[in-house]
């Protein structure tokens, strides 16, 4: 199941500046994340759905893209997403 408009409106409310600023760099982070979360718990029960694990890569790779990015250009922004996200450690 993919992610509905609600939710996607509800991340975006809260991870960027608003609902209708969908092209906020934290709210598409989010939004991958959420997205990842959710192909790792189908891959863990299909080990060998290797087509949606090259997915699941590529969606990995573009969030580590645009948090490079951020990590860049606003530091302390990027600090904090990390520890809402709760991404590293």
């Amino acid at each position: 199941m993919s992610l509905t408009k609600e939710k996607k409106t509800g991340i975006f409310t809260e991870f960027g500046s608003g609902s209708a600023n969908t092209g906020s760099i934290e709210g598409q982070i989010a939004l991958l994340t959420e997205r990842i979360s959710h192909i790792s718990q189908h891959l863990q029960a299909n080990k060998k759905d290797f087509s949606t694990h090259r997915g699941l890569m590529q969606l990995v790779g573009q969030r580590k893209r645009l948090l490079t990015y951020m990590q860049k250009h606003n530091l302390t922004g990027y600090r904090s997403l990390i520890e809402k996200l709760g991404l590293r450690k």
